[in-house]
Parts: structure tokens; sequence; C-alpha cells
């Protein structure tokens, strides 16, 4: 089959939590991954088979967010409990660690993972109280000199990590603070917020740069492109948005999920953004053409945590079904274009429900849908989920289409340009359709700004009422004291 090296794979399926799951990161040496969840644990799961996975017990109530250091020689838990602690790792232990006081460490129940021994293992956190709310997330800077951490206080703070100290706060937003995180180079912090505010802060001045105020619910998420000139945020309203931060325009919109953004994550290329939503569905769009790529279905419920891996190779996602699944990335080492021209030369199309083991030690099937439409009529194909992801070229609402994060190769243009032209004569309708499609998100862009203008215009036109009427208040009174 010609798309198994261009389409997401499904490598590893992890189960071992015993509620929702909240967060996902990987460690920097891509050994493994650590996962948060509403049972109040922490996971550590490794990547290479035959290998254990750990939980950590010490949280008294729901980790919201979980993240390995750059280094990876520690990992950051944010809680319901109103705390964050840092984990510190012990030698030998896989890069895992616990709790002096009241845990340890535990191996999950032996038959969700592989292996013969169980052990107990005793290793020590660091606990940072501060907050007087739930903390929703905990991100490393890039240099894993400090710490940033969002609370329902409605609060932003800075910490040392070598330290342990508390450096400073953020006040200005009026509602829960759902997501904070480091640009690329440290020196700014974008938090996302239940006030449907996304805000730019200054780390040094401690002021805020800008809001972004387009969302029409609750922000979930935001965070950096790793060029850090742009975000993007995804929210309740079922849309994620992609900002320039210099000049704080609008690039992108997307909506194409049925329910709730839950998280989102860049590819360490910058030309990828992957989605997970409470439509049970994880989306990956092509930023430089302003498309939906993939739509994978794979948990049964809700997909509430994702992240690529630091090389962009694999991404995980977590979800309500308390299952972590880990998918080789592949579609990022061929051009876009180049795979459209053979999905769309394709003659015929292929289709078959699959189940696939994916969990050997347990012997379950997990059945993985896929979607794609990448032909351009409507065509649906289900693959093997070790052999495919989806593809979908139903083309989101493209704010901006310039500037573009990234222009096309020269190579990848000679080969649009050797495209046959029996495959040009058949992509027509797909090309006219994607026009209009761009046609009918610039309207619905010019709506929302003449809407926008007409507020502009309203507020103008109070402020001018309330001066005039100031004006004659003064003036009468200047008449009445001239006259006494």
């Amino acid at each position: 089959m010609s798309s198994v090296l261009d389409d997401p794979t499904l490598e590893r399926h992890f189960k071992g939590h015993r509620d929702v799951i909240t967060s996902v990161d990987f460690n920097s040496n891509m050994k493994q991954i650590a996962t948060g969840s509403l049972d109040s644990c922490i996971m550590i799961w490794n990547m290479k088979p035959q290998m254990r996975a750990y939980r950590f017990v010490g949280h008294k109530d729901a980790v919201m967010s979980v993240q390995f250091s750059p280094s990876g020689h520690l990992v950051a838990s944010a809680s319901r409990d109103k705390t964050v602690r840092l984990w510190v790792p012990s030698v030998g232990m896989l890069d895992v660690g616990v709790d002096t006081k009241a845990t340890s460490v535990r191996p999950v129940n032996p038959d969700c993972i592989v292996g013969e021994k169980t052990v107990t293992v005793k290793g020590e956190s660091t606990l940072f109280r501060a907050h007087t709310g739930t903390v929703r997330s905990v991100n490393f800077s890039n240099d894993g000199q400090t710490l940033v951490t969002s609370s329902d206080d409605k609060t932003i703070k800075v910490w040392t990590v070598h330290r342990q100290k508390f450096l400073f706060s953020l006040n200005q937003h009026i509602n829960w603070v759902r997501c904070a995180k480091f640009s690329p180079d440290g020196r700014l912090i974008i938090s996302a917020s239940d006030d449907k505010t996304v805000k730019l802060w200054d780390k040094n001045s401690r002021e805020c740069i800008h809001s972004f105020c387009e969302h029409g619910g609750y922000v979930n998420y935001a965070d950096f492109h790793p060029s850090g000139t742009c975000i993007a945020a995804a929210g309740t309203d079922n849309t994620v948005k992609v900002w320039d931060i210099r000049t704080h325009k609008l690039l992108q919109h997307y909506q194409v999920h049925s329910g709730g953004v839950n998280v989102l994550s860049f590819h360490p290329s910058g030309n990828y953004l992957i989605t997970a939503s409470n439509d049970s569905t994880l989306k990956i769009l092509d930023l430089l053409e302003g498309r939906l790529l993939y739509t994978l279905h794979g948990h049964q419920g809700p997909a509430t945590g994702v992240a690529f891996s630091r090389t962009g190779d694999y991404f995980a996602s977590g979800g309500s079904d308390e299952q972590v699944m880990v998918w080789r990335t592949n579609f990022d080492c061929v051009d876009y274009s180049e795979v459209l021209e053979r999905k769309c030369a394709r003659s015929e199309p292929l289709s078959r429900d699959t189940k696939t083991s994916v969990d050997n030690s347990r012997n379950q099937t997990t059945q993985v849908k896929v979607d794609m439409v990448s032909d351009g009529i409507g065509r649906s194909h289900d693959f093997d989920s070790h052999e495919s992801g989806s593809r979908s070229l139903d083309e989101p609402s493209q704010i901006f289409s310039e500037p573009r994060m990234e222009s096309p190769s020269p190579s990848n243009t000679q080969q649009h340009q050797q495209q046959p032209k029996q495959t040009e004569t058949e992509s027509v309708p797909a090309v006219l359709a994607n026009t209009l499609q761009h046609i009918v998100g610039q309207l619905d862009v010019l709506t929302q700004t003449v809407a926008i203008l007409e507020q502009r215009l309203t507020l103008t036109e109070d402020k001018l009422k309330e001066c005039v009427e100031n004006q004659h208040k003064i003036s009468y009174q200047q008449r009445s004291n001239s006259n006494n």
C-alpha cells in the first residue's frame, strides 16, 4: 500500500489509569511518556517493549497537568489539591521518582504490562504551595530554570526550579486560568482562560502585552509556535485559532471539530498542529496549506490530551476511556502535495473495517476508525490502524493565507509540475470546492469584522455623546458662575 509510509500508525497502547487522562508528555530522551489523570496518579510509561510502567502516588486529588523538564531529569505535576510537585528521578529507576513522605511508586497491575517482577522504589518530590485553587497547568521554560503555573484562583505564577522559590504572579484574568506557557526564548508567557481571552505577557516587565478576545467560549489551551512568532489556542466553541503575536492579527481559524477542543500541540517543524476534542477525535492540521490533513478515531469518548514528541517522530494521546495511545507520525517525512497526488491518482477505493490488537499483554483489540476524503469526491476509506491514519481535505476557514510560516521548496514545485494532465483534470472539482470554501471563510471573516466595527462604532458614539453632555454641563456651570 502506497500510503503505509505516509499516514500515522498506532504503535503502542497503554492502559493503567483508573480515570480520565488529563495530560501527556514525552521525555526528551524518547524513552518514557508521562501522563496525569483524575485518579490522582501520575504514570510513567516505557516506550521500549517488555518494560514496566510506574505509578506516582502523592497528590491528594486529580492531576491536571504533567511535564518532563527539558533535560528529562525532572517531572512536574499540577493538581486539583492546589499544589505543584516537582518529582526527582531515582538513578536506575527508568527516570521516575516519588514523594518520600507518604508515597511510593508502584508498578502497574501486571495484566497491563509485560514483566515478571514487581518492585517498590523510594524517591522524592518537592511541594510548591502558593495557589488557592485548582492548579490547571505547569510548564518548564526551555532552559529548565523556571516554571509557570496557572490556576482557578485566576492567577499565573512563576517559580525558580532549583531554588524552588516563588518569583511573581500575573493577575489580570477575571476567571479560571486553564493554561500558561513560556515562549521558546522564555521572554513571553501566554495564558488561556475561562474569561474567553488569551493573554500575552512580558515576563520581565510582568505586564500584559495584548489580549486576544476572538474566542466565543472558554479557552482551554494555548501554546507558542516553535518559531515563537505565532500562538494557537483551543476553546469550547469548537475552534482553533492561530495569531501572529507581532501584529496581533488572526492568521488562521479552524472549525473542524464538532465538540470542544481540549488541547493542541505543534509539531517541532512548525508545519503541523494536532488537536484533541470532546468529539473523541484527533485532528492533524497542515498549517502551510491551512487545511485538515487527518482525522483519527481511536478513543472511546472525549480525547483529553495530546502531544508531539520532542523530535516529532511520535505523538501520544489520552482520553476519558483511560487509555494512552502512541502513534508514529510518518506524514512529516513526505511532502503533502506529493501524497495528495498519489491519493488522487487512485482509481479504486479501499474499504474495510478492522480490529487491531494493540495490547499484546491483554490480547485486547481496539478499533481505530479513519476517515479519508483526499480524492475530493467524498470517498471514505477505513484502513488498518497499523497502516494508516485518516486524511480529510475539508478545508477549514482559513483567515489569512499569508504570511505563511514556510514556503514550498523548489523540489516540491517541480514535482507538482510533473503531475499528469489526467490527474489535474480530475482534481478540478476539488480545486473549485476548496476555492468556494475559502471564499465562504473570508466572507465569514468579513461578517465578523463588520460586527466588531459596529460594536466599536457604537462605543465611540456613546463616548462622544457622553463628552458632548459633559461639555454642555461645563458650559452651563461656567455661565452660572459668570452670572453670579
